[in-house]
């Protein structure tokens, strides 16, 4: 596959571009450009998903967030802050419907792709239709679905429907260009550890067609780009758009929402874990770090399957007060609670390609509050970020011990070096680490894909 680069990033000439990459200029006679960003949850919010649906309708799109149907949520809602981002929740349909997860519980993350395949029927129609929780989605955006000048897919869960969507859009007169945004490498992850190596192939090769028939990609972070664009052979590297927050400045008084919420008393530091409340996120590991240090507690703030278990914890006499679990909070609301805490923790064990490359929101949410960071020791990227303007520390992931001590090291500080470190952790995201910097080469894309007026 060839691609084309230029200003603004990287567009496949291979896809609906045109020759360079470059879309004809647009019909001022044409009606608005609409964009759509297809979400594979319930965007409850997706926060990465809403940061790019507020910047095309900043750009002049009308923009649609299209997600999946879940339980308790409204089928249409305006988005707070811009009122022309709408999300529409789009309920699986057709015989494939009931291998649909849209209906459970922790909806706010992505519906589970296949991860052990399992056995009988189900396990045969999952290796043959994978990914087959989305399915019933699919089709129900197939016929409901509206269409639109740009699709911006959120995964590979998304990328398969965005290119049938783009096709139906350029039959309908639209440029239904689309865009792959890969959030993470996902068939190098965990999920797909105890798929059959064949299987596993079968499904790369898949990914591959995909990205050939995608107009551009994008993703997290570079090292990232750098390993798609080798694993692809793409001519140039992806776009990337990092997971950057818009910056932020603390309000005075500093924040302590934390601490009014959880009952924690004004002297006990606050070691803060955000997002998904699940395994392998180095939750227990953690709970027992805090313990092994003077009058701090471990405040976990998200959603997921083990939010029950760790508020059982939050009741155990051996945590009182020390183990305090809280529900998610707004993207929005997210940086005054973040910076409510003295640390943050990403205790995420390096056991797999994906999570060694890793830059989730929670990294990036800390920094934009001021909040110096903890990480495991081989989450290379995340590691090098820290260690290159000296924003917090690293440990063992699978060592209580070995975390507290990182823990401490930035616990322990005296005033001044605790102030020095929050600010610089301030700077590097007002300077180089913040949406508005990182969205300039995705929008550049953009217009290249579909030019304004």
């Amino acid at each position: 596959m060839s691609s084309a680069g230029g200003a603004g990033g990287t567009v496949h000439a291979g896809g609906t571009a045109g020759a360079g990459g470059t879309a004809e200029a647009r019909d001022p006679a044409m009606p608005r450009r609409r964009a759509v960003v297809l979400v594979a949850n319930a965007a409850a919010p997706y926060s990465r998903g809403l940061r790019v649906a507020r910047s095309l309708a900043q750009a002049g799109f009308d923009v649609e967030i299209a997600a999946v149907a879940g339980r308790g949520l409204p089928t249409e809602e305006r988005d707070a802050r811009d009122p022309t981002v709408v999300t529409r929740r789009y309920r699986p349909s057709g015989p494939l419907r009931r291998w649909s997860t849209a209906d459970e519980a922790g909806m706010r993350g992505p519906l589970a792709p296949l991860g052990r395949p399992g056995r009988g029927l189900d396990a045969a129609l999952k290796a043959i239709l994978w990914p087959l929780a989305v399915r019933g989605w699919w089709r129900t955006l197939r016929r409901d679905l509206p269409p639109a000048d740009l699709y911006h897919a959120c995964g590979i869960l998304a990328i398969p429907v965005a290119l049938d969507l783009g096709a139906a859009a350029r039959r309908a007169g639209r440029a239904g260009r689309v865009v792959y945004d890969v959030i993470d490498v996902i068939l190098e992850s965990n999920n797909y550890a105890h798929v059959p190596r064949p299987l596993l192939a079968w499904y790369r090769r898949r990914e591959r067609r995909w990205v050939r028939r995608a107009d551009a990609i994008v993703t997290v972070n570079e090292p990232i780009a750098a390993h798609l664009a080798l694993a692809w052979r793409l001519a140039a590297p992806p776009t990337v758009l990092l997971n950057c927050q818009p910056r932020w400045t603390p309000p005075e008084p500093h924040p302590d929402l934390i601490r009014a919420a959880a009952g924690i008393p004004a002297e006990r530091r606050i070691v803060l874990f955000l997002g998904r409340l699940g395994r392998e996120r180095g939750l227990d590991e953690a709970a027992e770090a805090v313990l092994r240090l003077d009058d701090v507690a471990l405040v976990l703030i998200g959603f997921g399957p083990w939010a029950e278990r760790l508020r059982e914890r939050d009741r155990d006499p051996r945590y009182a007060g020390r183990h305090v679990t809280l529900p998610p909070v707004h993207p929005d609301d997210v940086p005054a609670w973040t910076a409510s805490a003295d640390v943050s923790i990403v205790a995420v064990p390096a056991g797999s390609l994906n999570q060694r490359l890793s830059t989730p929101n929670k990294l990036w949410e800390s920094l934009t509050a001021g909040t110096p960071v903890v990480v495991g020791r081989d989450l290379e990227v995340m590691r090098s970020i820290l260690e290159a303007d000296a924003l917090g520390a690293v440990a063992d992931p699978a060592d209580p011990e070995d975390l507290a001590r990182a823990l401490a090291s930035v616990l322990d500080q005296g005033p001044d070096e605790r102030a020095a470190m929050r600010a610089r952790c301030l700077a590097v995201t007002h300077d180089r680490y913040s949406w508005e910097v990182a969205v300039v080469p995705y929008l550049g894309l953009v217009e290249k894909l579909v030019p304004g007026s």
